[in-house]
Order: structure tokens, then sequence, then C-alpha cells
């Protein structure tokens, strides 16, 4: 448990040890975000009075020589969609900013507390979580650490490029299409999306209720994993990693592919002895069926809004709704019908293997005066299509586990994906992989 990759365990032993009081280390924290945001615009607004509140609590509870907690004292940010105390729920929008403040914290956030982390700040994201960039007409864009002429994805980006950025240890985020997977991914860090329904949305402003899910950012696998079991409050099963049944998912998932991506991704496949291949049917049906019911659900949440506060949206996020509220009854129907059968379908994939292994991107995070990139010899969208790997898998609601590969040059972050329920055989290979020194978490 040294170096870098272990920040946040490290951060958590010293604590709790009292080798460094929570205080100290917030008020650090703190100053470190207040000095050096401006250069990537990850925060919207720092905690100072709830981050030193729970630092003091922390700090009491060592010096009475009773247990803060497995995250005692870690700073963590959280996706400005998830409600604080005391705070308005803005969802990256001006629209929301004259509503009242939260009378209590989200599940997830409460959860957060209970196992020592300290509330630090909350995060910049696409507005209503509707986009893959955290490019934002109120609260501005979000750049990479790694490359500020460059995104840092979304729209969970703020919390993404923080914890890429050294700001915090965990970042909280939601994952609806890819919200998790494309900044871990592009940033260089682990995040997971946890299996629909395991971790609870109470108190997270809705994007598309059927769809959404929630998980958390971490500069370690085991950082993550230790993250994981304070939200869901329980331990993870031990799982032999020896024993793990691991494929690579063919077709549409290894088309399109940079050059560096492909070669990230055929290495850690070789060191994973991921020999077969299995290929999903009907992908890009999947696809455009949760682009269908996130246009759909994600108009139904604003519809009223929409009619007297229309100017005070981003007018880019404006007209996907409107649009989403024109799409007829019969399309929605079918696009339900087809997650269904895809879910299906993504059962039988796992007949026999345990996990599947994909890449997150097609390739490096693309520049902001980018604003296309090559799809099937054709150029597109870049923000549109950065969901292109992670959207399909949206639909089954499996858990999904972003690894940051060991790679040249920009980061590059792959999938793996177990059966629902399964994240403890994603935590147990995550940290094998990291210990072998084949994925790591790019910090700055």
């Amino acid at each position: 448990m040294s170096g870098l990759q272990q920040r946040t365990l490290a951060l958590a032993a010293s604590v709790r040890k009292g080798e460094i009081s929570a205080r100290d280390l917030t008020v650090k924290t703190l100053a470190d975000i207040e000095a050096r945001d401006k250069d990537y615009n990850c925060v919207t607004r720092l905690l100072m009075h709830r981050a030193l509140e729970a630092a003091e609590r922390v700090d009491r509870l060592v010096l009475q020589g009773q247990d803060p907690g497995p995250l005692a004292g870690v700073p963590f940010g959280i996706k400005d969609l998830f409600d604080v105390r005391g705070e308005i729920t803005t969802a990256g929008s001006k629209v929301l900013a004259n509503d009242p403040p939260a009378m209590q914290d989200a599940t997830l956030v409460a959860h957060m507390i209970a196992a020592g982390a300290i509330p630090i700040a909350l995060t910049n994201m696409d507005e209503f979580a509707y986009g893959f960039a955290t490019i934002n007409a109120h609260y501005g864009n979000t750049r990479n650490p790694h490359a500020p002429e460059r995104l840092a994805g979304g729209s969970s980006g703020g919390s993404a490029a923080g914890v890429a950025a050294r700001m915090f240890s965990i970042g909280l985020g939601s994952d609806t299409n890819g919200s998790i997977r494309v900044p871990a991914s592009l940033c260089g860090i682990w995040g997971v999306r946890a299996t629909q329904g395991r971790l609870s949305v109470e108190g997270s402003y809705p994007f598309v209720p059927s769809l959404d899910t929630v998980g958390p950012f971490a500069d370690s696998a085991g950082g993550l994993k230790a993250c994981f079991e304070a939200l869901c409050v329980r331990s993870l099963a031990d799982v032999d990693v020896g024993r793990l049944r691991i494929a690579r998912l063919g077709g549409w998932f290894g088309e399109n592919m940079s050059a560096p991506m492909q070669t990230a991704i055929d290495t850690l496949s070789m060191a994973l002895g991921a020999t077969d291949v299995v290929e999903l049917p009907e992908v890009a049906r999947a696809r455009a069926a949760a682009f269908v019911i996130s246009a759909s659900e994600g108009a139904g949440q604003h519809l009223k809004r929409l009619r007297t506060q229309a100017a005070d949206y981003d007018p880019a996020v404006r007209d996907r709704l409107l649009a989403g509220a024109l799409l007829p009854s019969t399309l929605i129907f079918q696009a339900h019908r087809l997650r269904h059968w895809f879910r299906d379908r993504m059962h039988e994939a796992f007949a026999k293997t345990d996990i599947l292994l994909a890449p997150a991107l097609v390739g490096e995070a693309p520049r902001f005066d980018q604003p296309e990139i090559e799809i099937g010899g054709k150029m597109v969208s870049a923000r549109a299509n950065l969901g292109l790997y992670t959207q399909p898998l949206t639909l089954a609601g499996f858990p999904v586990l972003t690894v940051p590969m060991k790679v040249p040059g920009l980061p590059l972050g792959a999938q793996l994906i177990a059966r629902p329920g399964r994240e403890d055989q994603l935590f147990a290979l995550a940290e094998k992989l990291e210990t072998d020194g084949l994925a790591e978490a790019r910090l700055i």
C-alpha cells in the first residue's frame, strides 16, 4: 500500500493512525482546489462548511479511539446532481438556480460521509447530464488535466478530472449512457458503473429514470473498491482471479478504434489470455434504442419547465429535449422491446465467460477545436460519438468497470463487463491488473 496508486487508502490509513488530522488535510485540499482549479474548471462550488464539519467529526472519533471509517479523511468530489444538505442541486443548469436548498444529503453522499470521507466540492457536468463532454454553457467547460486543450469527457467530467488532477481522491458520478466510463477513460482513472439498481439513486437529479445508474471514480483500483463497498454498505466476496474466464467483445466493439487504442486492447487481451471473441447481435440497434429512450424520458423530465423557462436552458440541450418530446410512442415502445431482447442476449453472452473486455472509446480525448472524428470512414460529431462503445451496453444494466490502461501518450481506457451483481469479479480483476502493472491511474 504505497505509491501514488494507493493514494486513497494511504490517506485513510494515515488519518486513522493519527499521523495527519482530517482537518489539516481538508484545509490543504480546499486551498489547493482554489489555487489550481482555474486551469481545469472541475469544481462549481467548494463545500467549506460541510468539509470542515465532517473533518472535525473524523478527528474527534480518532481522538476517542474509535474507528472513523474506511475512508477516514479522504476528500471526495460530488457531481452536482447529488443533493448535499444546505446546497442547491443545479444539475449543471441555471434553470434550477433558484430552487430551495436540499434538506438532506443524497443516499450515496450520506454513505460516503458515514465511511469517514470528506465532502469537498460540487463538480461540473453537462447540463442535466445530457452529454458526453462536460461542455457547459452556464458553468464553463471542464478541461482534461493531461491536455487542457482536450475534452475531459462527460457528463461526469468534473469529478473525473478532479481525481486525475489530484484535487480529491474520489469522485461521485452518474452513468446513463457512459457518463462515468467516458471521462474515466479520457482522464486516465478508475471508474465503475454499478449494476443498475444496486446503488441508490435517491437524492440524485434524474436524467433517464429507467437507465440512470451511479458510481465512483478513484485514483486506484483498491480505492475504487473501498469506495464501492462504502456506497453499498457491504464488503465484497473474495474472488479467485485465476478461475475467471475472460473473453473479448468483437464485431461492433472491434471496429473503428484508433491505432493506439487497437494496440492497447490487443495487448491487454493477450495479457489476460482473452483469446475467445464474443459478438453481440444488433449492437447498432441497441445504441439507437438507448438514444430513443434517453431522448424521450429526458424530455419528459423537462416539459413543464421548458414551457416557462426555455430561454434558460443551454440551447443545444434544449433542442435535444424538445426533439425527444416529439418522438412517436410507437418508436419508444419498440426501443423498450429491443432493450429487453438485448438484455437477454447479454445474459447469453456470459454462458461461457465471466468477464467481457471492450474498448471504452474509439481513441484519445478529442480537442475542443476538433469537432469531428472518423467513424466507419466518415467524419462525424466527436461529442455525439464518444459513447460509441458505452451506450449499447447501457440497455442491459450490467456492471462495467473502466480500466486505465498503461500506455504511452494520452490516457486510454478499457471496459470490463460482468454479470449483474458481480462487481466482486470486476474489482478482483482490476486489482490484479494494477498489481501486474497492466493498468495504472494517470494523476498529475
